[in-house]
């Protein structure tokens, strides 16, 4: 979405066309709301007063960023989850010159907002509670990489604060901090996490934990109930572990799963993925899996890092900023679960996997 923002490149959203509805002969409902779902009589009411039956049903309602403080819900919080809220964000910061923006999270989408918002003339403050940029997915040093772009790109970055309010009456007038102080902003964003969009499955009898539980059909506990993308709960790949993965990557694959079930298809979803990536402002990072093994691997100059996790002889994660080639060779090395010790010594270099391996003396030099 940055991207789009930049360049005004539609096809990075649209990269179905416009039309893809119509092409496809999918009924499209625009601006309408679904209130409640029931399985038993295979039916989804909506907000209009209407309902539909349906013989299969997919729930793909995604989520939207939240922060579990008071106040995020007034009027003028901005969040950056959907592309109506993104677009409306953006054409305020455009409107007003050296606008001031507050931001409470630097996750993945806190940075990636900070960064954009500030190359469109904003002046921008981060509030992060904890002691890093991105600390759900970054060790330390790869985050003090990412940091310090962007405070060179003059956004304040603000680590060990934590915001306690959103204060206002309909609208909001500033962030309060822990300190006492309040942060005036001409725009405010909520960004230390995503909450799937669940609320109008309540008593409709789906289990329902942080996102809609699924099974490795992507099925609910309904058998004609799918649901895939930001608001499904599936295992982790590796580790097994069950939650949200909130990342493009994960839905399209999972929005693909759940097609051939619903054509007759018996298909499973292998698990998602723990990855996230930085591309189109300024920082390439790509981070993949674990952030600690039994081994790292590591190697950096300046701003240039190839950090690799070993646990066993096999990759459990990696980090890459500045140059991210290699992500797709250790990606599908880590998924596979491949030994890789007897290439251990060129691992780090850029060019592992493609043609020749040069020797390490030769790349590092």
């Amino acid at each position: 979405m940055a991207d789009y923002f930049q360049t005004g490149n539609e096809e990075t959203l649209f990269w179905k066309g416009r039309d893809v509805c119509r092409e496809l002969g999918i009924d499209y409902w625009s601006g309408t709301s679904a209130r409640s779902v029931r399985p038993l009589q295979h039916r989804v009411d909506f907000d209009d007063g209407s309902s539909i039956r349906y013989d299969r049903l997919l729930i793909a309602t995604g989520a939207r960023l939240y922060a579990p403080i008071p106040g995020r819900d007034l009027r003028g919080v901005y969040n950056f989850k959907s592309l109506r809220a993104a677009s409306e964000l953006v054409a305020r910061i455009r409107r007003k010159k050296h606008a001031r923006v507050a931001i409470v999270g630097a996750g993945f989408i806190g940075v990636e907002v900070a960064l954009l918002l500030a190359d469109l003339g904003a002046s921008v403050t981060v509030v992060e509670m904890t002691d890093r940029v991105m600390p759900r997915m970054m060790d330390r040093e790869t985050a003090a990489i990412v940091m310090d772009t962007m405070r060179r790109r003059g956004i304040d970055v603000r680590l060990e604060t934590r915001a306690v309010r959103f204060n206002g009456r309909a609208k909001v007038t500033n962030l309060e901090l822990e300190t006492g102080e309040r942060l005036r902003a001409d725009v405010y964003v909520a960004a230390t996490g995503v909450k799937p969009n669940i609320e109008f499955l309540e008593g409709s009898g789906i289990d329902i934990g942080w996102g809609i539980r699924v099974n490795d059909h992507l099925r609910t506990d309904f058998p004609d109930v799918y649901a895939a993308g930001d608001v499904a709960e599936t295992k982790d790949r590796l580790t097994g572990d069950r939650y949200v993965h909130a990342i493009f990557p994960n839905a399209v694959a999972q929005g693909e799963v759940v097609g051939y079930n619903l054509l007759g298809y018996d298909t499973t979803y292998q698990g998602a993925e723990n990855m996230n990536s930085l591309k189109h402002l300024g920082i390439p990072i790509m981070v993949v899996g674990a952030r600690e093994g039994d081994e790292a691997l590591h190697w950096r100059r300046d701003d240039t890092l190839r950090k690799i996790f070993l646990t066993d002889g096999r990759i459990v994660g990696f980090r890459l900023a500045g140059d991210i080639r290699g992500a797709g060779v250790y990606r599908s090395l880590m998924l596979r679960r491949e030994d890789v010790t007897r290439f251990r010594a060129d691992l780090l270099n850029p060019r592992f996997g493609v043609g020749q391996i040069v020797s390490p003396a030769s790349w590092i030099a």
